[in-house]
Formats: structure tokens, C-alpha cells, sequence
């Protein structure tokens, strides 16, 4: 494993403070905060998440990069672009939606027990 998993969670996390930031944007001028779910989740489950791993990969890379780190990444760069954009149809009223953002919340909780667990076993003092 090299040091490099901690920069693609940097460049994620950048890219989801863009699509976060324009979508406040979209819902301040349009005053339609019906997404309001969808930029929270935005922000905090990709921006702020997301960038906060990056760092810890990128500071902590020999104990944390591993098998363990590479399954997480995909998990959660997998199932919450699906995650948003199901949330998004559903609060827009597409009621089929729920199973699929349902699962696809499912799949991202699995991706941060992963990290949780990678820190608590592998990150000592």
C-alpha cells in the first residue's frame, strides 16, 4: 500500500465542497431548501469526512493504509454518490427511492465502521 489512498480522499473531499457549495447556492437563489438533507450530508459525509480521513491517511499512513482502508474508500466512494442522489429524488417525492437510499446508507455505515475499526486497531499513541 502507498500514501496515495489519503490523497484521492483529499481530492474527493474537495470535489464534494464544490458540488456542496453550488448546491447551496442552487437553494439560496432558487429559495428552495427541499435539499437542505441532501447539502448537509454533502458537507459533512463528503467534504468534512472525507477530508478528515484524507489527512489521517496521509499523516498516519503506515498504520492505517491497508487492505482494511482500500475496501473502505470503495465502499464509500460507491454508495454515497448513489446515497445522495436517491435522498435527493426522494425528497422530491419519488417515493421508490427509500429502499435504494436505504441501502445505499447501509453501504456507507459499513465504510465508516471500517474506518472506526482501522483506527482502533491500528493507530496507537
Amino acid at each position: 500500500m502507498h500514501n496515495g489512498l489519503g490523497v484521492k480522499w483529499i481530492k474527493m473531499a474537495a470535489i464534494y465542497l464544490v458540488i456542496g457549495i453550488l448546491l447551496g447556492i442552487h437553494m439560496g437563489k432558487s429559495h428552495d431548501h427541499t435539499l437542505v438533507p441532501v447539502h448537509a450530508h454533502i458537507n459533512l459525509l463528503g467534504w468534512a469526512s472525507m477530508g478528515i480521513i484524507g489527512v489521517l491517511h496521509q499523516v498516519f499512513a503506515k498504520p492505517l493504509v491497508n487492505k482494511v482502508a482500500v475496501v473502505q474508500f470503495w465502499l464509500h466512494q460507491l454508495a454515497f454518490p448513489v446515497m445522495m442522489v436517491s435522498l435527493a429524488l426522494l425528497l422530491q417525492g419519488n417515493a421508490a427511492m427509500e429502499p435504494v437510499t436505504g441501502i445505499a446508507s447501509l453501504v456507507v455505515g459499513v465504510s465508516v465502521l471500517l474506518f472506526a475499526y482501522n483506527v482502533l486497531r491500528n493507530l496507537r499513541a
